[in-house]
């Protein structure tokens, strides 16, 4: 398929993408499917079955995604000196998969802290040769809308998942650890899918010399306009902590425990239907101005959901929340993608998921805290807060056209 075919609409743009990438699509709406039907209730499930606060909730959402930062810078240093990509790929979804009986026997917050730091490592171990790979599969002119469309498959499953949840909730009468059985499935299916349906380019990465994951050399190797993405990504982190307090929200306002998973289902919904098309605008305008975008969505949702009295008007918030997650989040890898050498590129994504991890910690423990000691309003205004702070931040960022 050539230019002009792609430059004829979206139906085109689609047919171009490589099969690689839809297959990494794939694999990731599985896995999310799986964990998502968990994560939907494991918040509540924390709060109500096993007895924890809001606080500890935010610290094991926060160590959880930590975690999962952290190995990612690991992973990405590894794949760019292997010159492999897929094999960490297939270890990380395999990691993953093995965790998800975990939730469902959990007799304690303490073992559901270890299957999620365990299945994080995974998340981990994937996440950066992941992103590096879909740009070493894609297309130059078709970047933003490779990972647009990536992030709008796994955002499928982040909305299977849920109301996959809402009916094994209605049909075992709120039987959560039976709910979670059902998740190992499409974990192993993913697993299967990224076994068969990937293949990784010939010529991916050059495999370097065994160093350290992060030397100072290399640091001076990404330029500023990286170090700008970081920094703006960062702030945004800090706005936007764990999606287990949208569930909370809901369930404080008195949505039934057999509709809580609906929160993420609305949220999901609006992300992945709004993914691709903000890849795709991303390869055709001035980047910075798409992201500003979405940093005064979320500003918005973060209202609303503070000064939310009932179920609609949370519905309201969450659905701006995902509007928000659409516009930024493949357009923050896209960035990442652009702005580092294609020799450092795993470990660039994976500094700067490293970079993300630790504010989300600090960001989720901090949500906990205020939830607990003030109510959920001083929770949301806060990271209305920080958002603000993040749109002034975006005059850091050279103009980032395609």
């Amino acid at each position: 398929m050539d230019a002009k075919q792609v430059a004829g609409g979206a139906p085109a743009g689609l047919r171009a993408i490589p099969r690689g990438i839809w297959a990494l699509g794939l694999v990731s709406l599985f896995m999310d499917l799986s964990s998502e039907l968990i994560h939907s209730l494991l918040p509540v499930f924390m709060v109500t079955v096993l007895g924890a606060s809001a606080v500890y909730v935010g610290i094991v959402e926060g160590i959880a995604e930590a975690t999962a930062s952290i190995t990612k810078v690991f992973s990405g240093f590894v794949s760019d000196q292997l010159g492999k990509r897929k094999a960490l790929v297939v270890i990380g979804y395999g990691l993953a998969a093995l965790t998800k009986p975990m939730f469902a026997l959990a007799p304690t917050i303490g073992w559901v802290l270890a299957a999620r730091f365990t299945d994080r490592i995974g998340k981990g171990i994937r996440g950066a040769p992941r992103d590096a790979l879909v740009a070493e599969l894609a297309p130059l002119h078709l970047r933003g809308a490779s990972y647009g469309l990536r992030q709008s498959l796994d955002t499928i499953g982040a909305f299977a998942g849920p109301l996959l949840a809402i009916a094994l909730m209605a049909l075992f009468a709120g039987d959560i650890r039976m709910v979670f059985w059902f998740a190992v499935i499409p974990a192993f299916l993913s697993v299967a899918i990224v076994l068969a349906g990937v293949k990784e380019p010939e010529a991916a990465a050059k495999p370097g010399e065994a160093r350290p994951p992060v030397r100072l050399a290399d640091l001076r190797l990404l330029p500023a306009a990286y170090w700008a993405v970081v920094v703006v990504g960062g702030v945004l982190t800090l706005a936007r902590f764990s999606e287990a307090f949208l569930v909370l929200r809901a369930d404080s306002v008195g949505l039934g425990l057999t509709w809580v998973p609906l929160v993420l289902v609305v949220m999901s919904v609006v992300y992945s239907a709004s993914a691709y098309p903000a890849g795709v605008l991303a390869d055709r305008i001035d980047r910075r101005a798409l992201l500003a975008l979405g940093f005064a969505v979320l500003v918005l949702a973060d209202v609303v959901l503070a000064l939310a009295s009932g179920v609609w008007m949370v519905m309201a918030g969450v659905a701006l929340w995902g509007l928000h997650m659409g516009l930024t989040q493949g357009l923050l890898a896209t960035l990442i993608a652009d702005a580092s050498p294609a020799s450092l590129r795993g470990s660039a994504f994976g500094i700067f998921n490293f970079a993300g991890g630790i504010v989300l910690l600090i960001a989720s423990v901090v949500a906990g805290y205020l939830w607990d000691a003030t109510g959920p309003a001083a929770t949301f205004f806060a990271g209305a807060g920080f958002t603000a702070l993040g749109l002034l931040g975006l005059t850091l960022l050279p103009k980032l056209a395609r």
